[in-house]
């Protein structure tokens, strides 16, 4: 179906094309959401009459969105998760936590507008998308971790990988065995080569 862009859609178009999509796409999505309009010789002259005005609500709508991706860009929010040793998630960090700990922040963001692929499932930092506009779009950071004393970590740089308790005794054995041995003993005796027989 050939449908006429009402505003820029990603991966597909700006507005004003005319696109070819799937049937079931343009009107679960595209015509549902008014995104698009069907491309007939009706809706072309419409949209022309249209368009001085939808290209200022979308230069105004772009204003304000700038306004909200300064607010948000680069911000770091932090996300308390169960995990086992290995850093695996016992669940997984979903969009709906992502909104949630961005609106205990003060911040308002719609569930469309965040750009998370898959679900997170791995303790660490992770640097994430979001849509405040169809031409708006801002990087963010989430920090996924057990505690608030291990996301600070985790946001200072430190691998957390390990135990806290393994790198405790891997340090304790290192200086043991400084000093079991000592570097300027000297043998005794030296290993004699045998002598090959002729």
């Amino acid at each position: 179906m050939e449908v006429i862009l009402l505003e820029r859609v990603a991966k597909l178009g700006h507005m004003g094309e005319v696109v070819r999509v799937k049937d079931g796409f343009a009107r679960n999505f595209l015509l549902k959401r008014g995104k698009a309009l069907r491309a007939t010789t009706d809706n072309r002259a419409k949209f022309e009459g249209m368009k001085v005005e939808l290209e200022a609500n979308n230069l105004k709508a772009k204003g304000e969105a700038t306004k909200v991706a300064e607010k948000i860009d680069g911000r770091n929010v932090v996300v308390l998760r169960q995990a086992s040793e290995t850093g695996q998630l016992f669940g997984s960090v979903s969009v709906r936590d992502i909104i949630s700990s961005f609106e205990s922040d003060g911040v308002t963001i719609a569930r469309s507008q965040v750009m998370l692929d898959a679900p997170i499932k791995t303790i660490g930092k992770h640097k994430i998308s979001i849509a405040v506009h169809p031409e708006v779009e801002v990087s963010v950071s989430v920090t996924v971790a057990r505690s608030a004393d291990e996301a600070e970590r985790i946001n200072r740089g430190e691998d957390i990988s390990t135990r806290q308790e393994d790198q405790d005794a891997a340090a304790e054995a290192l200086a043991a065995a400084g000093e079991f041995f000592d570097p300027e003993a000297r043998r005794d005796e030296e290993p004699q080569e045998e002598a090959a027989p002729e």
